[in-house]
């Protein structure tokens, strides 16, 4: 039987976990932390995921209830620059991270090992196999460590690496009832996005342009944005302060390195770490574990199917890596004029599309 070692056991690592179980592979995965589990907040799963997470055989992550409301774009006047449904887009399915782990760490079967306080420091591989730590050994090593990832610098270690993108983001879940569609407000500088989870309660995030390390808690937010349109200022009301997450944002340098250098793959953001602003990361890391086991099953030799993996991975998460910085850089302009002009154009490009696809 195949054996495989993943290090790392968020969200991308699980997953991987589950699909190579599910082609037959024996499994070890390492954790640094001393307990199994997510931190943090929302997570919207895209379409593409969903389907992934269902051929894996995980339930539970079914489509979000209808949205009864309009949501899109606002400005924090309240005054909308284009609407959801104008252009025709799919919304995600809305979740708690933690909820989404324990989901998929629910599908681990006799084929999975877990090991906690494990932290890899070394790796070597030669033809026949991989080694952590001189203790143990796999065919295949799947590094899910990370964007700050020890295998990933071990491998590259030229590589530049995380950067920072000039903003901070928070976030945070508040237990309230409000009747509203949900969206981001683009302000100077500063935006704000809210959504409902599929257990009711709203997941909601901001970002702020400022030097890295300059930290922020719930009080800022709330002083900064507490005077935007409703219903934010009854969100962050309705958030408990010490349970508000604020995180500096990196993404990692393109061009991005190989995804697979031997018996050694990577995934999820140890490969292509990427600003939040798509809210495709996690989402990235799933269809990876997918596109593994599709060239993994009735695969004849492992290295054409790993070279397969890399292929088709590194090409399309180093678009979303540059689009979601791109994204980023729009959303947090903070020149007045340039503000009202990129607003403008997206006001007139969601009447434009509308207005196709009425025709």
């Amino acid at each position: 039987m195949s054996t495989a070692i993943v290090v790392g056991a968020g969200i991308g690592g699980v997953t991987a976990a589950v699909a190579l179980q599910r082609c037959g592979w024996q499994v070890t995965v390492l954790e640094r932390a001393a307990e199994l589990g997510e931190v943090g907040a929302g997570i919207s799963v895209w379409p593409s995921a969903v389907a992934v997470l269902e051929e894996l055989g995980v339930k539970g992550v079914e489509k979000a209830a209808a949205i009864s409301k309009p949501a899109g774009m606002r400005k924090p006047n309240g005054r909308w620059v284009v609407k959801a449904a104008d252009l025709g887009v799919e919304l995600p399915v809305m979740i708690h991270r933690a909820q989404l782990h324990d989901l998929i760490t629910d599908e681990f079967g006799p084929g999975i090992t877990v090991r906690t306080g494990y932290a890899v420091t070394k790796i070597t591989q030669d033809d026949t196999g991989v080694t952590i730590n001189d203790d143990l050994r796999a065919d295949l090593v799947v590094a899910a460590d990370g964007i700050r990832s020890v295998i990933r610098q071990t491998l590259y270690p030229e590589y530049k690496g995380p950067r920072y993108s000039g903003y901070t983001a928070y976030r945070g879940i508040a237990d309230v009832q409000i009747d509203d569609g949900g969206g981001e407000t683009w302000g100077r500088g500063q935006r704000f996005g809210f959504a409902r989870l599929i257990d009711g309660r709203i997941y909601w995030y901001a970002t702020a342009n400022q030097s890295a390390g300059q930290g922020g808690d719930h009080a800022t937010v709330t002083k900064e944005l507490g005077e935007w349109h409703e219903p934010i200022p009854t969100i962050l009301a309705g958030t408990p302060p010490e349970a508000v997450l604020q995180n500096d944002i990196h993404d990692l340098s393109v061009p991005l390195v190989p995804f697979v250098q031997g018996r050694v793959l990577l995934l999820g953001d140890a490969a292509h770490a990427m600003t939040p602003n798509l809210g495709r990361g996690a989402c990235s890391a799933i269809e990876d574990a997918g596109a593994l086991a599709r060239h993994l099953a009735g695969a004849t030799d492992l290295g054409t199917a790993l070279a397969a993996y890399d292929r088709e991975r590194r090409k399309a998460t180093t678009q979303l890596v540059r689009r979601s910085r791109g994204i980023g850089r729009v959303g947090q302009v903070e020149n007045r004029v340039v503000c009202a002009i990129r607003d403008g154009l997206f006001a007139f490009g969601g009447k434009l599309v509308s207005l196709r696809r009425r025709k």
